[in-house]
């Protein structure tokens, strides 16, 4: 199979929501379908968003077949112009296994890089994102603030992208930035 990775472009705006709801009703249900391509939606609205760092894998027929979102972070109100969070990432039901999350990923971070951020926070299962050099972000006095509801503390994590990346950057993350979300 021929892929493709691209910037989000206007004509895979509403391809790129249908996959995520898909993926998301797909693996959990229809309600956290709904909710993840809200959040897609809000990320969009927001002052976060950054269209270069919004990244989708097409294939030969230019159908989405994966997705990405890099947006703004801040903690405490600090680090905007340093912190990503990575949310969401989705792969075609069917296309799963076939490394369409961490070759987006991969390229997300490079790209990343190159605009000057300097760490990636995600929400997750660490079985999914250590093998991308996630680690605990509590580690790096990183912490959920008590408005967040985490499985374990190890589900918030958090990757430097150069080296150094996390020195002097600590606080709480809160998702109150995003209706859908609360």
């Amino acid at each position: 199979m021929d892929k493709t990775i691209k910037s989000m472009e206007e004509k895979y705006l509403v391809p790129a929501l249908e996959l995520v709801e898909a993926v998301f009703t797909d693996s959990e249900c229809a309600e956290n379908g709904k909710l993840v391509r809200s959040l897609v939606e809000e990320i969009r609205s927001k002052r976060f968003y950054l269209s270069e760092l919004e990244l989708i894998m097409v294939d030969e027929a230019d159908e989405v077949i994966g997705y990405v979102n890099f947006a703004r972070f801040h903690l405490d109100g600090k680090y905007e112009d340093e912190l990503l969070l990575l949310s969401p990432v989705a792969v075609k039901t069917e296309l799963q296994r076939q490394h369409i999350s961490k070759e987006l990923i991969e390229y997300g971070f490079e790209k990343a890089i190159t605009l000057g951020y300097k760490a990636v926070i995600v929400e997750g299962n660490p079985m999914n994102y250590r093998s991308r050099g996630f680690v605990t972000s509590a580690d790096y006095g990183i912490t959920a603030h008590e408005s967040v509801s985490l499985p374990a503390p190890e589900c918030l994590m958090v990757r430097e992208l150069i080296p150094g990346g996390l020195d002097g950057i600590h606080g709480q993350v809160n998702y109150s930035d995003y209706q859908c979300l609360r």
